[in-house]
């Protein structure tokens, strides 16, 4: 009923599709091993259970909470509702300080305890970097 040239056709759209979906399918597989959620720590005291999967906890640096053991950090991260303890071991980015931003992604022991491996500082907008604020005072 159909000619050779037609079959064809229909034969090429459909390995065209089945490669699309099969690519599509590994792409989100792939990535669904290596995401990490961002939680806050209300939203993981608030949590019915605790998985033993990487996450990020974000927040603030509680004021006075900082507390270096030989190579180890010892630090509160609060979101002024809820804290979390966070032990880190190695060296932590040179904006990380007291009352500012931070994201510790790593392993929950418990609840109240995350074991961090990575430790990122975050900045506002208006942050600018020693250097370039010294240069602009200097004028």
């Amino acid at each position: 009923m159909y000619g050779r040239k037609v079959k064809l056709r229909f034969l090429f759209v459909v390995i065209i599709f089945i490669t699309l979906v099969l690519t599509v399918f590994l792409v989100l597989k792939s990535l669904e091993e290596n995401v990490v959620y961002f939680q806050s720590p209300s939203e993981i005291n608030s949590s019915i259970e605790l998985n033993k999967s990487k996450i990020r906890v974000g927040g603030m640096v509680k004021k006075n909470s900082i507390s270096i053991n030989s190579n180890e950090i010892n630090f509160i991260i609060t979101d002024f509702k809820n804290e979390i303890n966070v032990t880190f071991t190695g060296a932590v980015p040179n904006l990380f300080e007291e009352e500012k931003g931070v994201v510790a992604e790593g392993f929950l022991k418990d609840r109240n305890v995350l074991s961090a491996s990575k430790i990122l500082a975050k900045h506002d907008e208006n942050y600018m970097p020693p250097e370039v604020k010294a240069a602009l005072e200097d004028k």
